[in-house]
């Protein structure tokens, strides 16, 4: 069924490596403390502003830079200064991406410094052709409309032979709009899309279980 794919796209946090990790929830305090000095709030309140600009914005940097005029190269740099030796590295996984027919990128909403050092310690940087990070796409994050487009018209990817693996069911949303098979990896870090699952062809619980079946499929003669 997914002989057509020539672009497998892979979003990068709690999907390229496991939710239990706990990488992430590094990156969601260094944010609410960030906010903290940023504004002079308590914990609480920071935490408020943080979901708030997360949900109206598509992430919380936007509308940081809108509302508090921030610097996106500083805030990422802080946000992003965490210990990921708490990631295992997996190999196995980039050996199988490498395998899948066509070109693999990462689409993220985190900057490139980031990701490469995520990859580089999950052993997965071999596997990738191309980087999409957030400075790539100017600060329109996903889940906007506006991202996906910019993806797809920087890489020269058709987006009905392209698809995209995401944690977070809202970001498949406007990649089904255009075209793509889209993958949801049903792995605990966000609650889930409820009954709206029209825009989601494949929930997998495991990114390299799943991949191991479709690699194995797609190389049988």
């Amino acid at each position: 069924m997914l002989g057509h794919v020539r672009h497998w796209i892979f979003d990068l946090d709690n999907t390229l490596y496991p939710a239990h990790a706990s990488l992430f929830p590094q990156i969601d305090a260094r944010m609410g403390l960030y906010i903290q000095r940023l504004l002079g709030v308590d914990p609480q309140e920071a935490h408020r502003i943080q979901k708030r600009l997360f949900h109206s914005h598509g992430m919380t940097l936007p509308g940081l830079m809108a509302l508090h005029n921030v610097d996106p190269h500083h805030f990422l740099a802080d946000v992003h200064d965490v210990d990921i030796d708490v990631l295992r590295p997996h190999p196995e996984l980039g050996d199988l991406i490498a395998r899948l027919p066509g070109h693999k990128y990462v689409f993220t909403n985190a900057d490139a410094p980031y990701a490469e050092r995520v990859l580089a310690r999950l052993g997965l940087t071999h596997a990738f052709d191309a980087l999409h990070d957030i400075h790539a796409l100017s600060y329109v994050p996903k889940p906007q409309p506006g991202a996906y487009t910019h993806l797809c018209e920087t890489h020269g990817i058709d987006p009905t032979r392209a698809l995209f693996v995401e944690d977070m069911a809202r970001n498949l949303a406007p990649a089904k709009a255009i075209g793509m098979t889209t993958v949801w990896i049903d792995n605990g870090s966000e609650q889930g899309p409820g009954d709206a699952r029209d825009h989601i062809d494949h929930i997998i619980p495991d990114l390299a279980d799943w991949l191991t079946k479709v690699v194995s499929t797609l190389e049988a003669p």
